[in-house]
């Protein structure tokens, strides 16, 4: 099987690919942990300047929700289920945290749980027909990947992002609204991505350092990291409501798409048209 993450390096840019493209590029934790990997090792290495992206027709589509995938079931305990929530944020904090800078590039679909991973990048640049949508079709969890969206596009979108189950927004949207940095032409982004990447990679490593550093404490101040720890807290409580373990054990018996159907979702917002 092939790698779940490919690492490559060229010149000043290192290149961390998700690859699971049959699934969509759905997080599990094998890519995960290879991420978390990747990113300590990039400590060492001689780049400048990270690019996260998706192979195949997706950046991703979020944690893994296959009836054999391990993100659907969490633990019976509510601490345990707190620590494993918790364990996504000390990964995507080690983006935030990385002394170099990262980038997303986000083309295709970027849904739940990897907007909350591409919300920790420095940067993100996106094609303009993306597919956006911070809240799963299926309100599975809550308040565990949105929050932070406030930060970005203010408290009001953050709710329409959150409280309606699958709404999304277009690659245009997304940076108009302040999530993304840059909205390009799709056949534009792995140039535009470079053209950035390179000339971030002009400026001195420890100066990088340091401004990443400033510009984050900003937010931090703000309370940037501790809401990103309440929203697991918050998303423990949601799993042990009655109606998502309904909905959980609906998936496990009968599948994704079933649930789907018997939920009745649908999507709004232009990233659906």
């Amino acid at each position: 099987m092939a790698d779940e993450l490919v690492v490559e390096r060229a010149g000043p840019i290192t290149w961390l690919t998700l690859n699971r493209p049959d699934r969509l590029n759905a997080l599990n934790g094998p890519m995960l942990e290879l991420l978390r990997r990747a990113l300590e090792e990039e400590h060492r290495s001689d780049s400048r300047v990270i690019v996260l992206r998706g192979s195949g027709r997706a950046f991703s589509a979020g944690h893994d929700l296959s009836p054999d995938a391990d993100e659907v079931v969490e633990p019976g305990d509510s601490v345990a289920d707190r620590d494993r929530q918790a364990s996504y944020i000390d990964l995507f904090l080690a983006i935030w945290d990385h002394p170099k800078p990262v980038i997303a590039a986000v083309h295709g679909y970027c849904m739940a749980g990897a907007t909350q991973l591409v919300t920790f990048c420095d940067f993100t640049v996106i094609a303009e027909d993306a597919v956006v949508a911070a809240s799963p079709v299926l309100p599975l969890g809550g308040g565990f990947i949105t929050p932070l969206l406030a930060y970005k596009v203010g408290a009001n979108r953050a709710k329409l992002l959150s409280f309606v189950p699958g709404y999304r927004m277009s690659g245009t949207e997304a940076a108009d609204w302040g999530w993304a940095t840059l909205a390009v032409p799709p056949a534009d982004l792995d140039a535009e991505v470079r053209q950035l990447a390179t000339s971030i990679a002009r400026t001195p490593a420890s100066v990088l350092r340091m401004k990443k550093i400033a510009i984050n404490r900003v937010l931090e101040l703000q309370g940037f990291r501790t809401v990103a720890y309440m929203g697991a807290e918050t998303d423990v409580v949601v799993h042990g409501t009655d109606e998502v373990a309904r909905l959980k054990a609906h998936v496990q018996a009968h599948g994704l798409k079933s649930a789907l159907r018997e939920f009745g979702a649908g999507t709004v917002g232009s990233g659906a048209r």
